[in-house]
């Protein structure tokens, strides 16, 4: 079946909900990334991760040397997959700072 068009020749296709969810990660070169990643609706964080897609988009993005300290703040950030040592929801966060 071929998509719906308009008379004008523009092709419709199906709108992909997606609910913001602020996350924290670690990348395997000892960076922080504090932003925005868009889970569809009937997904976990972990599925978005398991999707098989290389790079996973984040949005609104601040990026920390291991120091904590600001890199880069950037509207739209590709992380590879492959370069995630952990991520978490903020919502998750119980406790902030440094382990003892």
């Amino acid at each position: 079946m071929y998509p719906p068009f308009e008379e004008k020749g523009k092709i419709f296709t199906d709108v992909v909900r997606k609910k913001p969810t602020e996350v924290i990660m670690q990348t395997t070169a000892q960076t922080i990334i504090h932003g925005i990643l868009h889970i569809r609706l009937d997904n976990r964080l972990k599925d978005e991760l398991d999707n098989g897609e290389p790079f996973v988009a984040i949005t609104d993005a601040t990026i920390l040397n291991a120091q904590g300290q600001p890199l880069y703040k950037v509207d739209f950030l590709a992380v590879n997959r492959a370069q995630i040592v952990w991520i978490f929801p903020k919502t998750e966060l119980v406790e902030s700072g440094s382990a003892a």
